[in-house]
């Protein structure tokens, strides 16, 4: 399947990339905001779309034009204000998901954030972030698209694992982003995985044996 990552410049996204084009089922295209991020990319043999998730939504389906998958890493980032976040991880995510219905896309792959779904559970020194990160997941939710919500808890460049732990309803925690790329990964063309949604954090299970039994 082809795959548009969406927010392909990013530390998760640039691992998820890597992972899709050394695979022998999958190919990906990196969505990306400015045309000189292209050349990394190309580099690598994969294709880019240059498109903003402050534009269209028709822009934004032309960007996935073709493709198969859509995969949702993106985020405002720590260092821009609340502005951002609501431009961005809200409705940058809500865009997105219009744009894959508009452009005959059912498969949607949306990274969010531990205990999104949990109110009682949201830092308040964050608290905005949760909220647009739950409002998106519930948009996707409604949707008519096969999604799957990854929920990780507190991301860390530390060498992955291979290790995780799922479940709907996790105590916080961390992960290694090259983990969190390598369930995504896993999960894309695992039907059990359809319209589900889960937290994840360092654990004790093999990857691909923890994404079996979602």
């Amino acid at each position: 399947m082809k795959v548009l990552i969406v927010g392909a410049n990013g530390q998760i996204g640039k691992q998820l990339v890597k992972l899709i084009n050394e695979s022998s089922d999958h190919t990906a295209r990196a969505m990306i905001r400015k045309a000189e991020q292209a050349e990394e990319f190309e580099k690598m043999g994969v294709e880019t779309a240059v498109s903003s998730l402050e534009g269209t939504v028709e822009e934004l389906a032309e960007a996935a034009k073709g493709c198969d998958a859509i995969i949702f890493t993106a985020g405002s980032g720590g260092h821009t204000g609340y502005d951002k976040t609501l431009l961005i991880d809200l409705d940058g995510a809500v865009k997105t998901i219009e744009a894959a219905e508009q452009a005959g896309i059912n498969r949607f792959v949306m990274v969010s954030a531990i205990q999104a779904n949990n109110r009682d559970k949201w830092s308040d020194a964050i608290k905005p972030y949760f909220v647009a990160k739950h409002y998106a997941d519930r948009m996707l939710e409604n949707s008519g698209l096969n999604y799957t919500i990854v929920r990780p808890g507190g991301l860390t460049n530390d060498p992955g694992t291979g290790k995780i732990k799922v479940d709907k309803n996790l105590e916080r925690g961390f992960i290694p982003r090259e983990d969190v790329a390598k369930t995504i990964y896993a999960v894309l063309d695992k039907e059990n995985t359809y319209k589900r949604s889960f937290d994840l954090v360092s654990g004790e299970e093999d990857v691909e044996t923890a994404v079996e039994n979602i």
